[in-house]
């Protein structure tokens, strides 16, 4: 079985393009270029050579040896928190914007949930010199205030999405719209491995480049793979990229979802536990709906887990029985950050607490090399650790 996409848009049962026709030459436009310019030696050039003198890359490979040491086990943080603007999103950012001068826009739109992929998107805007308008909820804004500030900061405009939960579903459901109504000179840089074909491979190859160093780190140290690669799955883009080389090898992949207040709660992101087979966002995946279908309301105390479904190519995974999927509580991810923090001096952004969690929930064995992807720093959930912690 290949954990790839296929030919068609799919990986198993799950992804497609499930658009209205207005869409249609948007997504089309993209699905008939994008292998073709991406792979273009050019283009691979240019890609390679900003992410190292402007992101930042390779990112370490760090050893953990305090937190290795609590959970008798040897673990290792992939430093995506240390890439520019503060997280893996501009690894996509990048690649989709030079994908975009070459199909000739001139207009970015984005949409964000804790305002990573909205800052990543901003800056390389700035960097191309481009327009570039955010979509982003009501709830999100007012709860990751200091991206939105560097937002604007960058030159973006933030649109705020007043709808529904008033978080990142409906900041989708707006940049969307803005697609649609705006087709020839702007494109949309979609944030994780969800959308229509050919996002979810489009971005999943840009982010592959977390596991192609982690792969080359480890044989630098005499490991030939990891026994395990852990990451936290909202749409699911920084666990895609840490995968990625090692979805056909035996690695043991676990992804980790948002269980908010607890998964029979009622405030919950937990997709896998939850949902069914469903259409959002123009992808067949998994989706938490009710019995007539329509989408539930998730909730995360992180904006960037807080989605009511994931990636087709997680979905696919977890289906198959090829990553095991985790489901952790607010309460847990936030104990599992601080711990990180007085342990290892590193305040992760609480969507990667989430992932770090796991330590506490499953044990490993003394010999395993388990490989964490530290997807974002915690300078954008300051205020949520010092309201949480009282600090």
């Amino acid at each position: 079985m290949s954990y790839h996409i296929d030919q068609d848009g799919y990986y198993g049962r799950f992804g497609g393009a499930f658009i209205p026709e207005m869409l249609y030459p948007n997504v089309q436009e993209l699905k008939d270029n994008y292998l073709e310019i991406t792979k273009d030696p050019a283009f691979v050039k240019e890609f390679e050579a900003l992410l190292s003198t402007y992101v930042g890359r390779p990112t370490p490979l760090y050893f953990a040896e305090r937190l290795s040491e609590r959970y008798a086990t040897n673990i290792y943080l992939k430093r995506e928190d240390l890439c520019h603007t503060g997280a893996h999103k501009v690894n996509n950012t990048i690649g989709q914007i030079l994908l975009a001068k070459k199909l000739g826009k001139t207009r970015i739109i984005a949409e964000t949930g804790a305002g990573q992929h909205g800052v990543a998107t901003a800056t390389v805007c700035a960097r191309m010199g481009m327009d570039c308008i955010v979509y982003m909820g009501e709830v999100d804004i007012k709860r990751q205030a200091p991206n939105v500030a560097r937002m604007k900061l960058l030159g973006a405009e933030v649109r705020p999405a007043s709808s529904g939960s008033k978080t990142l579903k409906d900041a989708t459901n707006e940049a969307i719209r803005d697609w649609i109504n705006n087709p020839v000179n702007t494109h949309y840089i979609i944030g994780s491995v969800v959308g229509p074909h050919p996002y979810p491979d489009l971005v999943a190859r840009f982010q592959s480049v977390i596991s192609k160093e982690v792969r080359e780190q480890l044989k630098r140290l005499g490991v030939e793979k990891p026994d395990h690669v852990i990451a936290c799955v909202g749409g699911g883009s920084n666990a895609a990229g840490i995968y990625y080389h090692y979805l056909d090898e035996d690695v043991g992949l676990i992804a980790v979802e948002a269980a908010g207040k607890g998964i029979s709660s009622g405030h919950s992101a937990a997709t896998t536990a939850l949902g069914k087979m469903g259409v959002i966002h123009g992808s067949k995946t998994l989706l938490m709906q009710s019995a007539d279908g329509q989408i539930t309301e998730p909730y995360s105390i992180s904006a960037g887990l807080d989605y009511p479904g994931i990636g087709p190519m997680h979905a696919h995974l977890f289906e198959s029985g090829r990553a095991t999927f985790l489901s952790i509580t607010d309460k847990a991810a936030m104990e599992a950050g601080r711990s990180l923090a007085e342990l290892e001096g590193i305040i992760p952004a609480i969507e990667t607490a989430h992932a770090l969690a796991v330590f506490d929930q499953q044990e490993f064995e003394k010999d395993d090399i388990v490989v964490v992807n530290l997807s974002g720093r915690g300078d954008k959930d300051l205020q949520t650790y010092m309201d949480y912690y009282s600090l």
